[in-house]
């Protein structure tokens, strides 16, 4: 089903905003609250934003659901020169860098950030909806084990995202993933627990097969 985007404009930018990825990081009403004021209607106003300041906090909404396009068809927003998986306490993987994310009906989504449930409850897979808070995931964000195919070459590049059937989150590109204690395993390719039952979180031991885990 295609997802609903909702757009708000100013004379040089348009701002999207995709609800269902909103987990409430609270990084745009902290960084713009002139802009981004949950009780008022509409909630977002670009206009009474700097478009500079407007496009940088955008830039720190960790889920990717807010996004902008400028107006004068300059580019927007560069992905990192490097990509990132940081593992959170209880909560969702935060990827960053130049992202191509396939969903099950095959579209190809290009990101630069998005967050990815890891507790297996979410009802909109892959991205978290923050199901972890109700399901009570207690999970400190650890890397129990490496299990990122190392390679001394691993060189720049996009990171590919796909989902196996009933199955792990597939990584493929040159990736650094960062747990909550700060250690960081780089690789080039892995598989990401996403059932929430994995014995070597943030990475999959095939404990999906077991907990009788279903997801597209």
């Amino acid at each position: 089903m295609p997802r609903k985007i909702r757009t708000y404009e100013s004379d040089e930018l348009i701002v999207e905003y995709d609800a269902k990825r909103c987990i409430h990081a609270a990084e745009c009403v902290h960084g713009l609250p002139s802009v981004f004021d949950p009780e008022s209607r509409p909630w977002i106003s670009p206009q009474q934003g700097d478009s500079a300041d407007l496009m940088q906090v955008i830039e720190r909404c960790p889920t990717g659901a807010l996004q902008y396009r400028r107006k004068d068809e300059q580019p927007g927003e560069v992905a990192p020169e490097t990509n990132s998986v940081r593992v959170s306490a209880g909560g969702p993987v935060y990827l960053r860098g130049d992202l191509r994310i396939t969903l099950p009906d095959g579209e190809v989504l290009r990101e630069t950030r998005a967050a990815l449930c890891r507790c297996g409850q979410s009802g909109d897979k892959p991205f978290c909806d923050n199901s972890h808070i109700e399901a009570g995931f207690d999970e400190p964000g650890g890397i129990a084990e490496n299990r990122l195919v190392v390679s001394e070459t691993a060189g720049e590049g996009p990171l590919e995202i796909t989902l196996a059937a009933n199955g792990p989150v597939l990584i493929r590109g040159p990736v650094g993933v960062t747990g909550t204690d700060g250690q960081t395993v780089e690789g080039v390719s892995g598989a990401l627990c996403r059932c929430g039952h994995s014995a070597s979180k943030p990475f999959c031991d095939g404990s999906h097969k077991a907990a009788g885990f279903t997801a597209e």
